[in-house]
């Protein structure tokens, strides 16, 4: 069912996932995280989408985590902590998995829970007052697996058991610079729309692709198969290479489908 803190809005193949929960720096409650990847699953259902924004609905912080007052007053009772463990996985694994590109705009705090999912998207464009922590040792708790496997795909081992050892806040510079987030702009939402029209100029049967065989990469696969073998075939006979090649030889730029 619609949730009051988090919207879909699509325009010109851009889909933008906002959370809107100000008062509360934008923390997600259990229908939050229930609600959200509903939300995603739409955005890579519509045709016309070829790119996921998820960012804050107001400038400021990207989102706070799980809302803790709900923590100190539900967490006693197993049945609600299976349904938020559940609600919480299934909003990472569907994000992290989307089959097209998505961005993170981080323009102020993305810590716990919010940091995580700024880590199960693709790419983190973030503004100098950025700051981003995964905090579950100031609680007593513990991340994920899942979680922990993105932190650690992104900055290696030792800096993410630097991150979750201190609880430690960093800045956009220093998340620059151990490979957290990709890129820090003045205007991050002028970077983020400019990197989004990237996207979209160019091939989506290519991206789409792409974006699997890093999956598998990750996931530990070490040379082609035939799955791999039989996509990379494919692709010559796909209409994204007829009109990419099409558009070179007449020098005018390529027009994609979805």
């Amino acid at each position: 069912m619609p949730n009051p803190h988090l919207h879909l809005d699509c325009n010109a193949g851009v889909a933008r996932l906002l959370i809107d929960r100000p008062a509360r720096r934008n923390a997600m409650d259990q229908a939050m995280w229930e609600a959200f990847p509903t939300l995603v699953e739409a955005a890579m259902a519509d045709p016309a989408v070829r790119v996921l924004v998820v960012a804050s609905a107001h400038p400021g912080p990207f989102c706070a985590g799980a809302d803790i007052g709900e923590f100190a007053t539900s967490s006693a009772d197993p049945v609600w902590r299976t349904r938020n463990q559940a609600a919480i996985r299934a909003t990472q694994v569907t994000l992290a998995r989307a089959p097209k590109p998505t961005v993170a705009m981080i323009d102020g705090d993305a810590v716990g829970g919010g940091c995580g999912i700024a880590l199960a998207c693709d790419i983190r464009i973030a503004s100098p007052r950025a700051r981003l922590g995964i905090t579950p040792a100031k609680l007593g708790l513990v991340y994920p697996l899942h979680d922990t496997r993105l932190l650690v795909d992104l900055v290696g081992p030792a800096q993410a058991k630097r991150l979750l050892f201190s609880a430690m806040l960093i800045d956009a510079a220093e998340a620059l610079r151990i490979g957290l987030v990709q890129q820090v702009a003045d205007d991050v939402e002028a970077a983020v729309t400019a990197f989004a029209d990237s996207i979209i100029a160019v091939s989506p049967a290519s991206q789409r692709a792409s974006k699997a065989i890093i999956q598998r990469i990750a996931e530990g696969a070490h040379d082609d198969d035939a799955t791999s073998a039989a996509g990379f075939d494919a692709a010559f006979t796909g209409a994204d290479f007829h009109e990419g090649v099409t558009a070179f030889l007449e020098k005018r730029k390529p027009v994609f489908g979805a």
